[in-house]
């Protein structure tokens, strides 16, 4: 995406569709197809591989191994191209870009894993690519070549191989872009979710230069559980608990689930009519929570973009916080990062700035008054009472606010007389921690 506001982008519209039972089986066909692929490519490179070690074994020199299968996308799509006559003779039935699909995702993995081995690619550790299993693998194809329209009639969209398909929703926003020439579509991905197939355009857009209504305010975005997000102008965003609210929904659709007769791979047992309903009711059920999430999630965040030219946010250390097995599901059904991604590049498009604040800034214990900062502080008082000045706020607010003057207590914005940035110590004043400004001499 572009980091300044304006200019090209690249962003996503997706749509749900509503294919007729014909095209449902083509999509899944695509799908198959492209799983086929991957795991049909995985064991050529593993046997590969072990062909290669077992002739070193026997003492034989580099230039007498057996050639490497090369990892690329162009080398697997010429091995494939080569085999296919033999290995899948049903492949004319299926665009080629469902091959594609398959043979990209495992180029992919291939080098994640190669990346991740040699340390070249950091975050945690990439296992070797493993076979994709038709219950376990979402069905999903990709297209970037031949014939990707959305139709005129807004109801419908062109994909390759499988026609004209309608969709369940209106696809005016992405058309009336493409009728003023302002969008180019790249490539369109084709995903079962949520029992319903969507497809997700991926699209090149100009967008205009805009600016956030207030470009020189500076906002504190304290996130958490009880309160979704609480800003330092004393704006409170309150937890809709979506998962939470769903429980019964849900806990009701798995109970109907599991006493139907599903599947069996080990006896080779076929799911039952009533068995793939419930679990398409149940796919539903999550598909809404999920969707209910992201549209409270996008709301909030294209609001403060629209009206802050800086946002300041904590790096929370989500992983770690989700261990904690009392409120993982509460962490998880908060959806911080997704938050925090949506505001970076929705104010970029303002020309704004996300700015991150330290992990270990005391934004709850840190007076937002007087600059003292506590010792401790148990999540379960939810008051801050400053012992030095006084102060007595909700503790969410006292966060909000102290990540409202982080920019200006870690002096960005300013320079000392020397020319260098001015940096803040910590002080110890009454047993307890502030923050006063390091000045030249001092």
């Amino acid at each position: 995406m572009s980091d300044v506001a304006g200019g090209v982008v690249v962003q996503a519209y997706r749509f749900a569709l509503d294919p007729s039972p014909a095209q449902d089986r083509d999509l899944h066909r695509h799908a198959g197809a492209g799983r086929f692929a991957f795991n049909w490519a995985l064991a050529a490179v593993r046997a590969n591989l072990g062909q290669r070690a077992a002739e070193r074994t026997y003492g034989l020199d580099s230039e007498q191994l057996t050639p490497a299968l090369g990892w690329t996308l162009p080398a697997l799509r010429r091995a494939w191209n080569t085999a296919k006559p033999e290995v899948a003779p049903w492949w004319g039935q299926c665009s080629k870009e469902a091959f594609n699909t398959g043979l990209d995702g495992l180029a992919r993995a291939l080098g994640n894993w190669s990346a991740s081995r040699s340390g070249r690619r950091a975050g945690p550790r990439v296992g070797f690519p493993r076979f994709r299993s038709r219950r376990r693998v979402t069905p999903s194809v990709r297209f970037t070549t031949g014939t990707i329209r959305v139709e005129d009639t807004r109801h419908h969209v062109t994909l390759p191989r499988l026609g004209r398909i309608r969709t369940h929703e209106s696809t005016r926003k992405l058309a009336r872009r493409l009728h003023a020439g302002t969008a180019r579509i790249m490539s369109a991905t084709v995903r079962h979710t949520g029992g319903r197939w969507h497809v997700s355009f991926t699209v090149q857009i100009t967008r205009t230069a805009r600016t956030a209504a207030r470009p020189q305010a500076t906002v504190g975005v304290d996130l958490g559980i009880a309160n979704l997000a609480v800003l330092s102008t004393g704006q409170v965003v309150p937890n809709p608990r979506h998962l939470t609210r769903a429980q019964a929904r849900l806990r009701t659709a798995a109970r109907t689930l599991s006493r139907r007769q599903g599947p069996d791979r080990r006896t080779g047992q076929q799911p039952s009519r009533r068995w793939q309903q419930a679990n398409t009711r149940l796919a539903r059920a999550h598909a809404r929570v999920a969707n209910l999430r992201a549209d409270g999630l996008h709301k909030l965040t294209t609001s403060l973009a629209a009206t802050y030219g800086t946002i300041v946010v904590e790096d929370l250390n989500v992983a770690g916080m989700i261990r904690n097995r009392r409120l993982a599901r509460h962490i998880a059904d908060a959806g911080w990062a997704t938050l925090r991604r949506q505001l970076e590049y929705k104010i970029a498009w303002n020309g704004g700035r996300v700015v991150v604040a330290d992990r270990w800034f005391a934004s709850s214990k840190t007076c937002s008054s007087c600059g003292v900062a506590k010792p401790k502080l148990p999540l379960r008082k939810r008051t801050y009472t400053c012992q030095h000045c006084g102060l007595s706020l909700d503790r969410d607010l006292n966060a909000a606010i102290n990540l409202q003057q982080y920019v200006a207590r870690s002096g960005w914005e300013t320079l000392n007389g020397c020319g260098a940035d001015r940096k803040t110590t910590p002080v110890v004043a009454g047993g307890c921690e502030t923050t006063t400004p390091h000045l030249p001499g001092g």
